[in-house]
């Protein structure tokens, strides 16, 4: 490559890290020289500079200096996709019509590749054309040990729909989890800004100065006593990790999860019990799409394990409208800031006049 070139994020790639980025898409860069590019401002994000960490957002610019040439692969290359792993997806399939196409992704696949990923999501989706002509798309993602619903997009139209409407926030994701201990409000909402923790790999920690917003509304469905809970969530934002940190900041982890909790597992396997349970998002061409994922199978055995009744939530979420209650909050916010604009208008005002007054009173005799 002799130009410099400018490529823009896919909402796929958003909050992924800037030299994973580049090893999806320039494999034979190797990470010294990329961290030299780096280090001189050859690569930029969105005109700034950036590091090997940062992890790039939808709708940015990526600046790609001059590369050498890469060894062509031979024609028709590609990873070899497991049987196994095509045979289990064609059985997740939740739903398909010309435009979607919606899987019950397993916990344990990566949705995209990675330094020692050769079997993910993204390898298998040419084998899911179901005789269509293009290849599915990634429009979200779920975590690796994360399962449940996950929408693909069978056309290009349909691509750029529904990653409009997970912009425009206008998608609902509902996720369950087990939880160890219950929290303290049935009900509640946690607005924690995430920022990715000093010395930890891929862990957020709450940082309400540097973080990013992140907002999750929680219902508590049932409980086991205090031991352990069935808890509905709903993330607002689509922090990386943010279901996990969150509920590990109110004091109840998720069972399972080696990175915000450690506490005892009732002698079930340290699997993350968190899963996409339903997702609402108006369809590409008409409606709205809304689907359920069954329960997997290691949550069955919290279930049996804990006593939990049944398999429906109440929909605890279906009132809620956070986009009127940010209206309302910057209504409210810009209401108290042009109150304290008027009462210090005020406060010159009648220290001007009160100047003014002692300015013409009449000296005394001398």
């Amino acid at each position: 490559m002799k130009a410099v070139l400018t490529r823009t994020v896919t909402d796929a790639e958003g909050e992924q890290r800037l030299d994973r980025w580049f090893r999806k898409h320039y494999p034979d860069l190797g990470q010294i020289r990329l961290q030299k590019l780096l280090r001189t401002g050859q690569v930029r994000v969105d005109g700034k500079r950036a590091e090997t960490s940062t992890r790039v957002q939808p709708g940015q610019a990526i600046r790609i200096p001059p590369l050498p040439e890469s060894t062509p692969k031979p024609k028709g290359h590609k990873p070899k996709v497991s049987e196994r792993l095509v045979k289990d997806l064609l059985s997740r399939v939740l739903y398909r019509d010309e435009d979607v196409l919606v899987i019950n992704k397993p916990a344990g696949l990566a949705v995209q590749g990675g330094t020692g990923t050769s079997q993910h999501l993204d390898g298998a989706l040419d084998e899911l054309r179901f005789g269509a002509e293009e290849r599915p798309r990634l429009v979200h993602r779920l975590d690796r040990d994360t399962a449940g619903v996950l929408v693909l997009a069978r056309t290009q139209d349909a691509a750029r729909k529904l990653a409009e409407s997970f912009r425009r926030h206008k998608a609902r994701k509902y996720y369950w989890a087990v939880t160890l201990g219950v929290p303290e409000l049935k009900r509640g909402k946690i607005d924690a800004a995430l920022l990715k923790s000093q010395g930890a790999f891929e862990k957020m920690e709450v940082n309400d100065e540097d973080g990013q917003e992140a907002i999750t509304y929680y219902a508590v469905v049932d409980r086991a006593d205090r031991a352990a809970a069935w808890v509905a969530l709903w993330p607002v934002t689509g922090r990386t990790h943010q279901l996990r940190a969150h509920m590990a900041t109110i004091n109840t982890p998720m069972l399972g999860d080696p990175k915000y909790g450690n506490r005892d597992e009732f002698g079930l396997p340290r699997q993350l019990h968190l899963f996409a349970r339903r997702l609402i998002i108006p369809h590409p061409r008409k409606g709205v799409l809304d689907v359920v994922a069954p329960l997997p199978e290691h949550f069955k055995a919290a279930w049996h394990m804990f006593g939990f009744q049944g398999l429906d939530d109440g929909d605890p979420f279906a009132t809620l409208d956070p986009r009127a209650e940010r209206r309302e909050k910057i209504a409210n916010a810009k209401a108290a800031e042009e109150k304290y604009r008027a009462a210090r208008k005020e406060q010159i005002e009648r220290a001007a006049q009160k100047a003014a007054a002692v300015k013409r009173k009449p000296k005394g005799r001398q």
